[in-house]
This record gives structure tokens, C-alpha cells and sequence, in this order.
């Protein structure tokens, strides 16, 4: 579940590059390549590499792969490529259940939505981690600066879920191309993906949103979110209503004076950020009873 950014609280809803110095030879070999000091003398390195040699083009690729695993600790501090094996670990747990295109490409879904949020805090002039992948639960960004107001977490927000959507209606425009039903059905699990986390409450993105017209309306939206989970009985709902009543909670105990500026923001950019989430809650609803259609035969 994609969820709208936090600050510096998390958001829950990568490639490294090499480059050959300039000059350098387009191939080099084994001995060129080995530090000087790091297996002996020259001559023992002409011993050990010798032998590998034996073993032709193999043995030589084993020599390159485990020379380079001293760099595997540094890599994965890259925040990046932490980005890149939780993906993998999320496509890995979700193909138990759907099978391997659909789980790659739900989660690509989800980092759609994720880069929305981390795309509009950085137009806000609000730096976000890469995200991080939790299977069975979203993923999550992390702000590394809190917003000054209001209404520039909810223009974080709404990111996540604008982008998302845009990226459920490419399905939709795939599968029309094609007339393969795998496109619908992910772009039906895009547009509910969206939806959800649209609904009006904490930590989910409709609750940053509606928080920039008022946060009273938040308790509307924890009403909302009882009801969805007597019907559901879903761990993951039961998981926002606990996260959401204690953000209600913390939120009311803040001194009237820091909430006032807080959510201190002009009557004009409320109702554009309430048009805006009342559009796309419009538009995730059609898209999701619009591909009940074509994927009724399924």
C-alpha cells in the first residue's frame, strides 16, 4: 500500500554506472587488471592466474566475479540499489500468488505511484529517499525536510497517487493496442491501488490531502475506515486505522498556535487541492468499474 509521504516520517503506498577511464585499454588481461600487492608477487599471481586459465573463458569470469565481491558491501549501501532488491524481493513474494508478469509489473505500479511522491516533493524544494519495497504492504519514501505547510504536503501527496493513476490508464491504452487481457487486469489492480490510498485518512495519501482544507475532516475519514474494515476484516486496514488514530490524536495535542500556522493556507489553493482530489477519486472509481468490462470473461 503506497502511502503519502511522512516528514521526516516514512511515505508507505536503480542502476550504479561505471566508466572506463578515459584511455584506457578496451581489453585488458588478467594480470593487468590484479593490484600489485593484493595476492603476493608478480610471480605467484602468474602461478594462481595460470592455473584459472586452465579453465578457459569460465574460469576466468570466477576470477572476475570473486575479485569484485569485495565492492558488494559498498554497493549495497547505495540507496539506489536497495531500491532495486526490495523491488525484486516484492516481484519474488507476489509471484507466489500471481505468477511473475503480474507481480513485475504491480510493482512497477507501485513504483510509479512512489516516484509521483518523490517528483512532487522535489518540485516543492523538498528532497525524498528512493523507495523501499515492503511485500504484501507497499512501499515507502522517506522526506528528508520537513514541508512549511499544509498545502505543500498535500502537493506530495497527491503526487503519488496522480502519477499512479497515469500509469494504470497507460495499461489501459496497452491493452486496448493489444486486446491482451494481462493489460487490463493490471490496470484494474493500478486504478484500486490509487484508489485506496486515496481515502481520507492518515497515513494514506487522501489524508494529507484533505488535511490542507481541514483536519477535522480526518475523522470522517477514520469513520470511513472502521467501515471498510468490519466489511474486510484486512490486516492492512487494520494497520491505517491504528497509524491514523494516533496521528489524529498527535496532531490535536500540537499547541493551538503551531497548528494555526501549520495549516495556515489561502482559501484559493484549499479548493484547488479539493477539486483536485475529488477529480481523481472520480477518475480511479470509472477506471475501476470500466475494466470490470473486458475482464469479465476472465
Amino acid at each position: 500500500m503506497p502511502d503519502a509521504p511522512t516528514l521526516p516520517r516514512e511515505s508507505t503506498t536503480a542502476v550504479s554506472e561505471s566508466h572506463q577511464p578515459e584511455g584506457a585499454p578496451a581489453y585488458a588481461s588478467v594480470d593487468e587488471v590484479l593490484p600489485p600487492d593484493h595476492y603476493g608477487q608478480p610471480s605467484e599471481r602468474r602461478s594462481w592466474t595460470d592455473g584459472l586459465r586452465k579453465f578457459g573463458t569460465i574460469g576466468l569470469v570466477l576470477f572476475f566475479v570473486f575479485g569484485k565481491l569485495k565492492y558488494l558491501g559498498l554497493l549495497l549501501q547505495v540507496g539506489k540499489f536497495k531500491t532495486f532488491i526490495s523491488m525484486l524481493v516484492s516481484i519474488w513474494a507476489y509471484a507466489m500468488f500471481w505468477g511473475w508478469s503480474f507481480a513485475a509489473g504491480f510493482v512497477v505500479l507501485i513504483f510509479i505511484h512512489e516516484m509521483g511522491h518523490v517528483l512532487a516533493l522535489r518540485m516543492m524544494g523538498i528532497p525524498a529517499t528512493a523507495p523501499m519495497f515492503i511485500p504484501f504492504v507497499g512501499a515507502h519514501i522517506v522526506m528528508k525536510k520537513m514541508p512549511k505547510n499544509a498545502y505543500v504536503e498535500a502537493v506530495g501527496a497527491y503526487g503519488g497517487p496522480l502519477l499512479g493513476t497515469l500509469g494504470a490508464i497507460g495499461c489501459v491504452g496497452i491493452g486496448m493496442a493489444t486486446g491482451n487481457l494481462f493489460w487490463y487486469a493490471l490496470a484494474s489492480s493500478g486504478f484500486l491501488l490509487n484508489l485506496f490510498n486515496l481515502l481520507p485518512i492518515s497515513p494514506l495519501d487522501g489524508g494529507r490531502i484533505i488535511g490542507v482544507i481541514s483536519p477535522k475532516l480526518w475523522l470522517l475519514g477514520l469513520l470511513g475506515a472502521v467501515g471498510l474494515f468490519y466489511l474486510t476484516w484486512s490486516p492492512i486496514v487494520a494497520l491505517i486505522l491504528i497509524l491514523g488514530s494516533y496521528q489524529i490524536y498527535t496532531s490535536f495535542k500540537k499547541p493551538a498556535a503551531e497548528r494555526a500556522q501549520y495549516y495556515n493556507v489561502p482559501l484559493g489553493k484549499r479548493i484547488a487541492m479539493g477539486v483536485a482530489f475529488l477529480f481523481l477519486l472520480a477518475v480511479t472509481s470509472i477506471g475501476m468499474v470500466a475494466m470490470q468490462g473486458p475482464l469479465q470473461g476472465l
